[in-house]
């Protein structure tokens, strides 16, 4: 992530400003104009670096402000990444101003520079505009756990060109922990596959369920009670602030068939991305020892007996 530009870094931009601003106040006066030939390309020069030095301090001071006030950590990795792309255009939109000392030659020459460019660099310009399209629809944001060409992980930068996420599952692990691999995709991607984020409108939650096979003369009254009170209970211990009774955060139970003739008790309950397999095992905890302990109202598949 970026991070906040120090405050001594705005204001030697600001003091060079000022120092530009009179050395091209003292170019005006006649003593330089008698002892150099250069003095009409130097003013332009320090307007040009005086121009530069206010661009600076600008991006300086908004790059404040949003690390300040950007409400969302994918918000203010957004607006950071546009306010030094702002930036660097401006520069260079004065820069080729100075070479060419004309706006109206700036313009055809970058004009006839993009063109070129458009032609030889098609891949990384799809990706650029599939990167506007990340920062303005806002398909996944810095921090949120996507899925994208069969890949799941979270997003840990957002670049001009290509997205990284940190992987989670992929090929060595059955869970949802992170695998510690990096995976690199063109932003581009974005425009020909679908994308799943896991940060719905029922953030920070999203809905996931845990089956257990339990024999058909089990007491099912009982079973419910006993894994939607341990879902229930882990709940409330790590979400005290939250109402569980509340139809977002209650879970519930279902029973359904199987193919081995066994019915399953399935329990569903809100989790956050990162906690599925964390959630389901506390659950399971649970809910096992109670359900264990009556042998009599619930029965469990045993050996081969199916």
């Amino acid at each position: 992530m970026e991070q906040r530009p120090p405050g001594n870094r705005i204001s030697i931009f600001a003091i060079a400003a000022v120092v530009l601003l009179a050395i091209n106040h003292a170019l005006k006066l006649e003593f330089f104009a008698r002892i150099t030939a250069f003095v009409p390309l130097l003013r332009e020069l320090t307007m040009s670096l005086l121009q530069v030095m206010l661009i600076l301090v600008a991006a300086g001071v908004t790059r404040r402000f949003i690390v300040a006030k950007a409400p969302t950590e994918g918000d203010r990795y957004n607006l950071l990444r546009i306010t030094r792309l702002i930036t660097v255009a401006a520069i260079l939109v004065v820069a080729v101003t100075f070479v060419f000392q004309k706006p109206y030659a700036s313009l055809v020459s970058i004009g006839l520079v993009s063109l070129v460019l458009g032609f030889a660099l098609q891949a990384p310009i799809t990706s650029f505009i599939a990167w506007l399209y990340i920062v303005f629809r806002r398909p996944y944001q810095v921090g949120q756990r996507i899925h994208i060409n069969e890949h799941r992980g979270d997003v840990i930068e957002i670049s001009y060109l290509d997205t990284i996420m940190l992987e989670v599952s992929g090929d060595y692990l059955g869970n949802d922990r992170r695998s510690g691999r990096v995976i690199h995709f063109p932003n581009s991607l974005i425009l020909k596959d679908k994308v799943i984020n896991y940060s719905g409108p029922e953030t920070p939650f999203i809905w996931n369920e845990t089956a257990l096979q339990i024999a058909f003369t089990s007491e099912l009254g009982f079973v419910e009670e006993c894994l939607a009170g341990a879902a229930h209970a882990d709940f409330v211990e790590r979400f005290p602030h939250l109402d569980p009774s509340l139809p977002e955060h209650r879970a519930s139970v279902y029973f359904r068939n199987n193919a081995y003739a066994w019915l399953e008790a399935v329990v569903s309950y809100p989790v956050e991305p990162t906690d599925t397999t964390g959630r389901r095992t506390r659950i399971l905890t649970r809910a096992l020892p109670a359900l264990n302990a009556e042998p009599g109202r619930v029965q469990f598949p045993d050996g081969v007996k199916r």
